[in-house]
């Protein structure tokens, strides 16, 4: 791979790296998971770099990439070795006007999205990121249709869960 097609990746994975992390917290229950789930993200990502096209935004062929890579690894872990429950790694929102409140439902809604299933995690994380129902058809190779149906149908999920 030349130099400049090397900065490029770089230049990008910098910018977006934030989508990788995001996907990691979803798909992984400790500190040393997320590494290694972000490790393979960008090994991903570069192995696949010199077959981009252009054709989408950087961020949507990383999520593409990104959110592949974390299913495959989670189909196969569910197979393997139980990791380290959430619950046991505390994390605190950072602010001068801390809520406790709001801590307690992003735990809620956490707990809430462990609970499904892989595809069902990928469409909660890319409407969360706030991505419209043709950038997440686009990003799971799925019809726009297909998508808000299966948005609705998690949305109802995830209310009987924190609601049951």
């Amino acid at each position: 791979m030349d130099k400049e097609l090397e900065h490029q990746f770089i230049t990008n994975l910098e910018k977006h790296q934030n989508i990788a992390h995001k996907i990691c917290r979803i798909y992984t229950n400790d500190q040393d998971s997320h590494k290694d789930l972000f490790q393979e993200i960008t090994i991903q990502l570069w192995k696949a770099y010199p077959k981009f096209r252009g054709e989408a935004k950087f961020s949507t062929w990383m999520y593409r990439v990104a959110l592949n890579t974390a299913i495959t690894l989670y189909r196969k872990k569910k197979r393997g070795i139980k990791t380290q429950d959430f619950d046991s790694v505390h994390f605190k929102i950072k602010s001068e006007e801390y809520d406790g409140e709001v801590e307690e439902n992003l735990k809620l809604m956490y707990a809430a999205i462990s609970e499904l299933n892989d595809i069902e995690k990928a469409l909660v994380f890319l409407y969360l990121e706030e991505k419209n129902y043709r950038e997440i058809s686009e990003t799971l190779g799925i019809t726009e249709v297909n998508a808000r149906v299966k948005m609705n149908r998690v949305k109802t999920k995830l209310k009987s869960i924190i609601n049951p």
